[in-house]
Protein backbone atom coordinates (compact mmCIF):
# COMPACT_ATOMS: atom_id res chain seq x y z
CA UNK A 1 0.00 0.00 0.00
CA UNK A 2 1.57 3.03 -0.85
CA UNK A 3 0.64 6.83 0.13
CA UNK A 4 1.36 10.25 -1.18
CA UNK A 5 0.21 13.59 0.19
CA UNK A 6 1.04 16.29 -2.29
CA UNK A 7 0.47 19.82 -3.50
CA UNK A 8 -2.10 19.48 -6.54
CA UNK A 9 -3.30 21.68 -9.30
CA UNK A 10 -5.72 18.69 -10.05
CA UNK A 11 -8.74 20.80 -8.52
CA UNK A 12 -11.83 18.49 -9.89
CA UNK A 13 -10.66 15.46 -7.99
CA UNK A 14 -10.59 17.32 -4.64
CA UNK A 15 -13.68 19.22 -5.74
CA UNK A 16 -15.28 15.55 -6.22
CA UNK A 17 -14.05 14.21 -2.93
CA UNK A 18 -15.41 17.15 -1.25
CA UNK A 19 -18.45 17.03 -2.71
CA UNK A 20 -18.90 13.51 -1.52
CA UNK A 21 -17.86 14.20 2.38
CA UNK A 22 -19.53 17.54 2.50
CA UNK A 23 -22.58 17.68 0.34
CA UNK A 24 -23.31 14.40 0.15
CA UNK A 25 -22.72 13.11 3.67
CA UNK A 26 -22.97 16.19 5.44
CA UNK A 27 -25.75 17.65 3.59
CA UNK A 28 -23.48 20.88 3.31
CA UNK A 29 -25.67 23.27 0.45
CA UNK A 30 -23.28 22.94 -2.97
CA UNK A 31 -23.64 26.38 -3.11
CA UNK A 32 -21.62 26.70 0.28
CA UNK A 33 -19.01 24.32 -0.10
CA UNK A 34 -17.57 25.69 -3.20
CA UNK A 35 -16.15 29.50 -3.01
CA UNK A 36 -13.97 32.20 -4.56
CA UNK A 37 -10.72 31.05 -2.86
CA UNK A 38 -10.25 27.79 -4.11
CA UNK A 39 -8.86 29.66 -7.67
CA UNK A 40 -5.81 31.06 -5.29
CA UNK A 41 -5.29 28.13 -2.62
CA UNK A 42 -2.83 25.98 -2.45
CA UNK A 43 -4.57 22.15 -2.73
CA UNK A 44 -3.48 19.21 -1.42
CA UNK A 45 -4.27 15.52 -2.58
CA UNK A 46 -3.69 12.45 -0.82
CA UNK A 47 -3.84 9.06 -2.86
CA UNK A 48 -4.18 5.73 -1.66
CA UNK A 49 -2.66 3.34 -3.88
CA UNK A 50 -3.72 6.04 -6.98
CA UNK A 51 -6.91 5.92 -5.84
CA UNK A 52 -7.91 9.86 -4.48
CA UNK A 53 -8.80 9.75 -0.56
CA UNK A 54 -8.58 13.29 1.08
CA UNK A 55 -8.15 16.53 0.32
CA UNK A 56 -7.33 20.08 2.17
CA UNK A 57 -6.92 23.80 0.84
CA UNK A 58 -4.57 25.92 2.70
CA UNK A 59 -5.06 29.53 1.95
CA UNK A 60 -2.72 32.11 2.57
CA UNK A 61 -3.44 35.92 4.01
CA UNK A 62 -0.66 37.91 5.50
CA UNK A 63 1.33 35.88 8.15
CA UNK A 64 -1.77 32.92 8.22
CA UNK A 65 -2.14 29.84 6.68
CA UNK A 66 -5.60 29.14 6.83
CA UNK A 67 -6.37 25.40 6.22
CA UNK A 68 -9.77 23.88 5.47
CA UNK A 69 -11.73 21.91 3.06
CA UNK A 70 -9.94 19.08 5.08
CA UNK A 71 -11.86 15.43 3.94
CA UNK A 72 -11.58 12.05 3.81
CA UNK A 73 -13.59 9.19 1.91
CA UNK A 74 -15.17 6.63 4.64
CA UNK A 75 -13.10 3.84 3.60
CA UNK A 76 -9.75 5.59 4.96
CA UNK A 77 -11.30 6.91 8.06
CA UNK A 78 -9.62 6.50 11.24
CA UNK A 79 -6.34 5.03 9.62
CA UNK A 80 -3.95 8.29 10.34
CA UNK A 81 -4.92 9.35 6.96
CA UNK A 82 -6.87 13.06 8.70
CA UNK A 83 -3.63 13.57 10.55
CA UNK A 84 -1.18 13.16 7.98
CA UNK A 85 -3.18 15.63 6.01
CA UNK A 86 -3.18 18.53 8.61
CA UNK A 87 0.81 17.26 9.34
CA UNK A 88 1.27 17.92 4.93
CA UNK A 89 -0.64 21.41 5.53
CA UNK A 90 1.30 22.46 7.92
CA UNK A 91 4.49 21.61 6.19
CA UNK A 92 3.41 23.64 2.68
CA UNK A 93 2.76 26.38 5.27
CA UNK A 94 5.87 26.53 7.06
CA UNK A 95 7.80 26.19 3.74
CA UNK A 96 6.30 30.09 2.41
CA UNK A 97 8.17 32.70 3.73
CA UNK A 98 6.32 35.43 6.24
CA UNK A 99 3.76 32.74 7.37
CA UNK A 100 3.56 32.58 11.15
CA UNK A 101 0.49 30.72 12.32
CA UNK A 102 -1.65 28.18 11.05
CA UNK A 103 -5.19 28.66 11.97
CA UNK A 104 -8.36 26.09 11.13
CA UNK A 105 -12.26 25.96 11.93
CA UNK A 106 -12.94 22.90 13.43
CA UNK A 107 -15.85 21.30 13.47
CA UNK A 108 -16.64 20.78 17.42
CA UNK A 109 -16.76 16.80 17.42
CA UNK A 110 -12.97 17.52 15.98
CA UNK A 111 -11.46 19.56 18.46
CA UNK A 112 -9.54 16.85 20.08
CA UNK A 113 -8.27 15.31 16.84
CA UNK A 114 -6.86 19.08 16.18
CA UNK A 115 -5.61 19.47 19.54
CA UNK A 116 -3.53 16.68 19.20
CA UNK A 117 -2.23 18.02 16.51
CA UNK A 118 -0.68 21.22 18.56
CA UNK A 119 -4.04 23.28 17.59
CA UNK A 120 -5.41 25.53 20.20
CA UNK A 121 -9.00 26.29 20.25
CA UNK A 122 -10.03 30.18 20.90
CA UNK A 123 -13.07 32.81 20.38
CA UNK A 124 -16.86 31.13 20.21
CA UNK A 125 -18.84 28.56 18.70
CA UNK A 126 -20.13 29.54 15.56
CA UNK A 127 -22.04 27.89 12.46
CA UNK A 128 -20.46 27.25 9.47
CA UNK A 129 -22.81 25.81 6.84
CA UNK A 130 -24.80 24.80 9.50
CA UNK A 131 -22.40 23.02 11.44
CA UNK A 132 -21.02 24.00 14.69
CA UNK A 133 -17.50 25.12 14.70
CA UNK A 134 -14.56 26.61 16.39
CA UNK A 135 -11.51 28.58 15.34
CA UNK A 136 -8.42 26.98 16.38
CA UNK A 137 -4.52 28.44 15.69
CA UNK A 138 -1.30 26.66 15.89
CA UNK A 139 2.25 28.25 16.29
CA UNK A 140 4.62 27.85 13.10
Amino acid sequence: MSLSIDVTRDLDTCLQLRFEVFVDEQGVPVEEERDALDDTATHLLALQDGAPVGTARVVFQDDIAKIGRVCVVKSARGTGLGAKLIEACVAAAQEREGITKAKLGAQTHAIGFYEKLGFEAFGPVYLDAGIDHRDMMKPL
